[in-house]
């Protein structure tokens, strides 16, 4: 009879370690599944040319960026230039982002003073002017910079 006792005892441990066992399994499966995600996902900063429009000034741009580094920036700047039709430099200007929150995304607008937008034919991002924050490479903004447009004009590094 004891004998006996012992035997389901086991078979109850068993049954339910297994259970046990495979719970814990699955669960190791999700958090591998989900911790590579978050670590996959691209560090960069976005800049998009958003808008082309005369001012009464003369040629806005304007400009959204946003901040997906992973660090808070004190200082984000880029200088750009300016291409006409014929492909030649026409300006060069430098955009001053300031201080850029880790997730946050900015607009600046831009006025040209005697610009005629429909010149424009290509804007370059040159170079990052100020790149800074607690821990951040200074050429981080301007190596991990993704460029995009919304306008017909070309847009890039």
């Amino acid at each position: 009879m004891v004998h006996n006792t012992q035997g389901h005892f086991i078979r109850f441990l068993t049954r339910h370690s297994l259970g046990l066992l495979a719970a814990t399994g699955l669960l190791v499966l999700a958090a591998a599944d989900i911790a590579p995600a978050q670590e996959s996902a691209p560090r960069a900063l976005t800049l998009k040319l958003n808008a082309l429009q005369p001012s009464e000034k003369g040629c806005r741009l304007t400009f959204v960026v946003t901040n997906s580094l992973g660090v808070a920036l004190d200082k984000v700047g880029f200088e750009v230039a300016l291409f006409n039709q014929a492909q030649v430099v026409d300006r060069i200007t430098v955009l001053d982002f300031k201080e850029l929150p880790q997730g946050k995304t900015k607009v600046r607008r831009v006025d040209l003073g005697e610009l005629d937008c429909t010149k424009i034919a290509r804007v370059l991002v040159n170079d990052s002017t100020e790149c800074a924050g607690a821990g951040i490479d200074p050429k981080a903004c301007i190596r991990q910079l993704n460029p995009t447009t919304k306008s017909g004009i070309q847009f890039g590094s």
